[in-house]
């Protein structure tokens, strides 16, 4: 075996053993908590890959340990959330599954890791590349350095939607959420869009959050009525909305106009900008509407879920009286 390769072995082995021959767990724990142990140098090894291989299983281990333990106050598990394994994952594009991302180990090389791939080759997924810690703070079982994050719900495609809605003569009402994270939010607006009788809920498929069983839960059921369309583009969402005659109309405090004065009667487009900072400023620019919540108070903020409704019920005030 190369002598690089025994040396590196060696040294980071034998300090491995030592801290767990010697050491109780919690002292264990403490010291090799902040440990990083690297692979050696593919190139020099390449004629040794049953070496190699035994190698990478045992850093995976330590590298696996030392994440359960720095992650152990924010691990969670669902199996009804994730499926992992880079088997299980393909066969669930196959079958078309709903899948919010799909995160894989940043690096994997593995033969299998090809295959996934060439699956994903054309497709429209949220792929995002980790570190391994965080698919074990994911799951304890041995994930292969992929976990898809499943919905537990078909998402839609707007432009249907919205032709049935015209056939009907039904005047279009949606809502926009313009990346929203926190998925009480989330959970709020769906509950009062579908008890208003909004049509759908149109989300980014980055930055922000998803359907999955927390959001279902925290919306009473709603979000398996109300379609979600999950698209790439908000952008290019709202401008086919706008050709089809439909209003844009985003809520912010910057607007000089209160909602009470702006016209909901019409085809709309209800836009809820994120916790942070609200609806951003290409939005804006795009807007048809801005219209502000009249607010005497100091604090001048609302939770979103809060304006959220406040806009929907003001919608229904409207084409009630209309």
């Amino acid at each position: 075996i190369n002598r690089n390769y025994r040396e590196t072995l060696t040294k980071e082995m034998s300090q491995l053993f030592k801290v767990f021959e010697l050491e109780s767990l919690s002292s264990r724990l403490v010291k090799i908590k902040n440990c990083e142990f690297t692979s050696v140098n593919e190139q020099i090894l390449s004629n040794h890959n049953a070496e190699i291989e035994l190698y990478r299983q045992t850093l995976t281990g330590i590298n696996y340990f030392c994440g359960m333990y720095n992650n152990k106050d924010s691990y969670h598990e669902d199996d009804e959330d994730i499926i992992f394994g880079v088997r299980a994952v393909i066969e669930a594009i196959r079958a078309e599954r709903p899948i919010n991302k799909i995160l894989i180990q940043r690096g994997m090389q593995k033969e299998l890791f090809k295959e996934l791939k060439e699956e994903l080759a054309d497709k429209k997924y949220n792929l995002q590349f980790v570190p391994i810690y965080k698919l074990n703070k994911m799951t304890r079982k041995n994930h292969q350095g992929v976990i898809a994050q499943v919905a537990p719900i078909h998402y839609q495609e707007i432009e249907p939607i919205l032709e049935r809605l015209y056939d009907k003569g039904e005047v279009p009402l949606f809502v926009i959420l313009d990346r929203i994270t926190d998925v009480r939010n989330f959970g709020a607006i769906a509950r009062t869009a579908e008890c208003i009788g909004v049509h759908a809920i149109i989300i980014p498929d980055k930055d922000s959050v998803s359907v999955t069983a927390d959001a279902v839960k925290t919306s009473a059921g709603a979000l398996n009525k109300i379609p979600v369309c999950k698209v790439r583009d908000l952008n290019s969402v709202i401008h086919m909305l706008k050709e089809s005659g439909v209003q844009i109309a985003a809520s912010t405090e910057k607007a000089k106009t209160h909602l009470y004065e702006a016209d909901f009667t019409v085809p709309l487009a209800i836009v809820m900008g994120s916790e942070e900072d609200g609806v951003s400023m290409k939005i804006l620019a795009e807007a048809d509407i801005k219209a502000k919540i009249p607010m005497e108070g100091t604090i001048q903020s609302l939770n979103v879920s809060v304006s959220a409704g406040i806009m929907m019920y003001e919608v229904a005030r409207q084409r009630i009286l209309e």
